[in-house]
């Protein structure tokens, strides 16, 4: 498999360019959250969306990736950090794209394959894998509470507090920590009761179990917040957001030259972001 010598990165990179016209399109179709965002808030998500794919390597292995393909890598890292301004993941250095499911020799052939996403350890330490597939799966079909990509992102996060435990303890204050962990368990007990509608991989343990209902959290909001209002309130307290008050949509119908640019510019879209889409 891929993956080089990394040196802890110290030049870090910050964004000069005017956000690219065709990305914004891009997001607009395909990102959800970015769409549910202001104005202002989108310029913000704009601005980390470039600060990442700057300071990140995302590389294909055995399949050929696009900008669609870095924008969903770069969205997927930016949504769980979005509530903090100045989040860094520094313990990440490349994320490898696989064409599909892999294995724990990282082959993408043969029966047993059945790794969708991992963050590596050991001499892959700093290093995320991701399956190209399950990466678009994850911003196409929106309404089954899986994104395997923010599920990965989320591990980092957790990650940074030295283990990853499903106790987010950099983004959680300290008088939360018993709560959360009294109500995982209340959770996993329903998962194995099969009394849950939380994707039954979360009650592998603690540590999946963060990253599932995280998920289901940036995916599913309204319907977490109805099924699982503690949870969701748990939720909402270590992200730093609001994810109920958001619609959540994506733009399905072709723009029209002279209809409102979607980014909220108030430019008309020939203007705008269809400059060199019309």
């Amino acid at each position: 498999m891929y993956h080089r010598n990394r040196t802890k990165k110290t030049n870090w990179i910050f964004p000069k360019e005017t956000f690219p016209m065709d990305w914004r399109i891009i997001l607009n179709k395909n990102i959800s959250f970015y769409n549910s965002l202001s104005v202002e808030e989108k310029k913000r998500f704009e601005y980390k969306i470039q600060e990442f794919i700057l300071n990140y390597e995302i590389i294909g292995v055995k399949t050929q990736i696009n900008i669609v393909d870095k924008l969903l890598v770069a969205s997927s890292a930016v949504i769980p950090i979005f509530g903090f301004d100045n989040w860094k993941y520094v313990n990440l250095y490349q994320i490898l794209i696989y064409p599909s499911m892999f294995n724990e020799r990282f082959e993408t052939e043969g029966s047993d394959r059945r790794i969708l996403g991992m963050v590596g350890n050991g001499y892959m330490e700093g290093t995320m894998i991701l399956s190209q597939e399950a990466l678009r799966h994850g911003f196409k079909n929106e309404s089954d509470k899986k994104n395997t990509a923010i599920h990965e992102f989320v591990h980092l996060i957790d990650k940074v507090g030295g283990t990853i435990d499903g106790i987010p303890s950099v983004l959680m204050e300290k008088q939360y920590a018993i709560p959360w962990i009294d109500m995982i368990n209340q959770k996993l007990e329903e998962i194995y009761s099969e009394d849950s509608d939380i994707n039954p991989y979360g009650g592998t343990n603690r540590a999946e179990f963060f990253a599932v209902v995280s998920e289901y959290f940036f995916e599913r909001p309204k319907l977490l917040k109805r099924k699982h209002p503690d949870l969701y309130n748990c939720l909402e307290r270590v992200f730093n957001q609001d994810m109920s008050s958001r619609n959540l949509s994506k733009k399905t119908t072709r723009f029209k030259r002279n209809n409102p640019c979607p980014c909220g510019s108030g430019k008309k879209y020939k203007k705008c972001c269809g400059v060199n889409n019309v």
